[in-house]
């Protein structure tokens, strides 16, 4: 079917077949190169949708107030040598990890996908985690922290060092010129989709997210709290996202999902479990008030399921039940006014707020 458009003496006509044809050949890996970025006719309506939803949420560090946390940070009473040790740990890890997930997204998995509405919401994703590296910089400097330190801590501290090589040594592997139609590469591709969407970002960052939303639960770093709230509500995006990009890929590339291949992908999430149990002993080595690091290594294997069966992998702990099931109503951000005396911080954009959904806790 033809288009034929006449204006003044000029004659245009547009090829349906064609259009229909590129549609066709828009795929999450080994699609049609196009320079154009023809975001329509949209292909993966779950990325545009996802898009649209992330830059709904947009927040900025600097509008949360830090002043309590500042005054709770330094008073000898308010706030305990193991409530201090959690935030260490927390900026610690996060100054780090955030990084490294940005930086997967640009220089592997942005690279790698070629359909455009693909790559545009990866392109969101990857400006979140510069506004979560951003708001590390802020709490740290709002509490007056070495900066030192926390490069430290991830280089020093085991815990965190493994954690982090856990997922780098995924993505290394990526940054060269791969023929994706070879089985092997694919793989690689769909494992690193795996790692940092479901063991990095969708469980092991929630062991400190547990740990700091409770001290937030019990009205400790007001501004701290606020802040991995709406990292949190981000996260859920973001597991989203790689989630649908390793769906969507298998559905693609049938190829990949072989038994085997999904046995890997079992043992990887055993694995981050293991290093996520041993970052959790060490930043709770001692139960505080209101905090039981048993409870906390049940919650990652009740996490580490939801994962596995997301991606149709049988879960480790089959009828495990969540211990924290306060967080799902904590992350309700569309109700949120702050603990203290600060203005409301409620970000909204567009039609609506969304929050974190029961499924993602």
């Amino acid at each position: 079917m033809e288009s034929t458009y006449q204006i003044g003496s000029r004659t245009f006509v547009l090829d349906q077949q064609k259009a229909e044809e590129a549609f066709a050949a828009k795929k999450v890996i080994n699609g049609r190169e196009t320079m154009t970025f023809n975001l329509l006719p949209l292909k993966y309506s779950w990325a545009y949708d996802l898009y649209r939803s992330m830059k709904a949420n947009h927040w900025e560090p600097e509008d949360i107030p830090m002043q309590k946390d500042v005054e709770q940070w330094r008073s000898p009473t308010e706030i305990s040598d193991v409530d201090r040790w959690i935030i260490r740990m927390g900026l610690g890890y996060f100054s780090a990890a955030e990084g490294i997930v940005g930086d997967n997204i640009l220089h592997v998995v942005r690279e790698l996908v070629t359909a455009p509405e693909l790559k545009l919401v990866l392109g969101r994703h990857a400006h979140e985690e510069n506004i979560h590296a951003d708001s590390l910089l802020y709490m740290i400097s709002s509490l007056g922290v070495n900066p030192h330190e926390c490069e430290a801590m991830f280089e020093q501290i085991e815990t965190i060092r493994r954690k982090n090589e856990f997922v780098t040594r995924t993505s290394h592997g990526l940054r060269r010129d791969m023929d994706l139609t070879e089985l092997e590469n694919k793989q690689l591709f769909a494992k690193n989709l795996f790692v940092f969407g479901q063991c990095m970002e969708g469980t092991q960052f929630y062991g400190l997210f547990g740990m700091i939303l409770s001290l937030y639960r019990q009205n400790k770093f007001p501004g701290i709290g606020q802040m991995f709230r709406y990292t949190l509500r981000d996260e859920s995006n973001h597991i989203e996202v790689f989630r649908n990009l390793l769906m969507d890929l298998i559905d693609e590339n049938p190829d990949v999902w072989t038994d085997s291949f999904r046995r890997e992908l079992v043992d990887l999430m055993k694995e981050a479990v293991e290093l996520e149990k041993a970052f959790i002993r060490d930043c709770l080595p001692v139960n505080a008030v209101g905090l039981s690091s048993e409870e906390f290594l049940q919650y990652i294997d009740y996490i580490a399921d939801r994962r596995l069966e997301g991606v149709g992998l049988e879960p480790l702990h089959p009828g495990i039940q969540n211990p924290f099931p306060w967080l799902a109503e904590m992350m309700d951000i569309a109700k949120e006014q702050n603990f203290f005396e600060g203005r409301v911080t409620e970000y909204q954009k567009s039609s609506s707020l969304s929050a974190v959904s029961d499924d993602e806790l």
